[in-house]
């Protein structure tokens, strides 16, 4: 069974002290969407469909030279589950899974994804996220499990319990999905909270709800908490890919 991926792309990235779109950044001399699509591409993903939407054109000129790649183009900034709408025209022909992700992970481990991809033809889900048990949750969405340790919500820490706060468990972002489970759930996505943005992270509780089998497996790696952000940030991702290339050389 083959799968796609959706790759969001579409963001400024205002602290990077950029006009860059934050994917083309480079670490290493080398995009971080860049890294993205590599680690995908050796699980297994064999088509891309890239959300762009700020400088749009520079991200198509940037990944132009690459196979199986289209484009949604997202005008407006609406969130993360608005993003992922943009996608809806060619989640129709789709079956099967749909790895959802974020282009500025260049951390992203082609074993996590397999891993999670693994998860759901065994299981047969119609969602599986890949978290992690992080030492310094602090700013991460918490999994909140039920009292027989299944998935249960993800809560964003400003709407998170102080009890939640204490949850180590966080999501990365890193999700595989169904593909019409997928787009019967966005059908369901509404933009109650403070943004009024559609947020993905709704979704695996959606599905829950209309009782679906969604799981949620600690199965990423620390390096993959690595995200990039900020200026600081990037050359933390740049030293940590420096080291793995000197580890497997």
């Amino acid at each position: 069974m083959s799968a796609t991926a959706i790759i969001l792309a579409g963001g400024k990235g205002t602290r990077m002290k950029s006009e860059l779109p934050k994917v083309l950044c480079e670490a290493n001399g080398k995009p971080l969407v860049r890294y993205v699509i590599d680690a995908l591409r050796e699980a297994g993903v064999q088509d891309f469909i890239i959300v762009i939407g700020y400088r749009a054109e520079l991200v198509r000129e940037a990944l132009r030279d690459l196979p199986n790649v289209r484009f949604a183009l997202q005008t407006e900034q609406l969130g993360t589950g608005h993003a992922v709408m943009m996608c809806r025209e060619p989640l129709q022909s789709l079956s099967g899974p749909v790895v959802v992700v974020a282009g500025d992970s260049p951390m992203l481990q082609a074993d996590s994804v397999r891993g999670i991809l693994e998860a759901f033809r065994r299981r047969q889900a119609a969602c599986v996220l890949g978290t992690l048990k992080h030492p310094n949750p602090a700013g991460l969405g918490r999994i909140v499990r039920d009292a027989t340790g299944q998935f249960a919500r993800i809560v964003e820490e400003k709407d998170a319990t102080p009890e939640e706060r204490l949850i180590d468990e966080v999501n990365m972002s890193t999700y595989v999905f169904d593909a019409q489970e997928l787009l019967r759930g966005l059908d369901h996505l509404k933009a109650e909270n403070q943004q009024q943005e559609y947020y993905i992270t709704d979704l695996p509780e959606i599905m829950l709800r209309q009782g679906l089998t969604v799981l949620a497996l600690p199965i990423l790696k620390p390096i993959e908490a690595l995200s990039v952000n900020t200026v600081e940030q990037l050359a933390e991702v740049e030293a940590a890919l420096k080291n793995m290339e000197t580890a497997n050389a």
